[in-house]
Order: structure tokens, then C-alpha cells, then sequence
């Protein structure tokens, strides 16, 4: 089942680069653009850590679709 991400959504809305919400959340800038692009789903802290930048639930940031 693949994972859609709104991250992008959120980071330009916070007007984040993508290195600033890879430092915030310790990750790498290139984890964040395989996220944002869909080549990667994140372990589930991540995802926790991502959602608590931005203020909202893990379930807002990310969607399930049924492919």
C-alpha cells in the first residue's frame, strides 16, 4: 500500500529547506527529498519527529492509498 506524503506541503507552508527539516528531525537532506518524492516511506519515529515540526498528527501527514 503506498504511503502518500504531504511533508513538502508542510515545509513550504513553514518555509523550510529541506537540510533545515533534515537537521530539525536528524536526518539527511537526501532522506528528506526521498520522502518527499515518494522513494522511501519513513521509520515511524521519523514520521513522529516530522509530524511534531509541523504541528500536526502523523494520520494528516501522511495517507494510505489503496494501489
Amino acid at each position: 500500500m503506498p504511503l502518500v506524503t504531504k511533508i513538502k506541503e508542510y515545509r513550504e507552508k513553514f518555509k523550510y529547506k529541506q537540510s533545515e527539516l533534515a537537521d530539525m528531525v536528524n536526518a539527511r537532506r537526501e532522506t528528506i527529498v526521498h520522502l518527499e518524492s515518494g522513494k522511501y516511506n519513513p521509520s515511524l519515529k521519523l514520521a513522529m519527529d516530522i509530524a511534531k515540526v509541523f504541528g500536526v498528527s502523523v494520520e494528516e501527514l501522511f495517507e494510505f492509498t489503496s494501489d
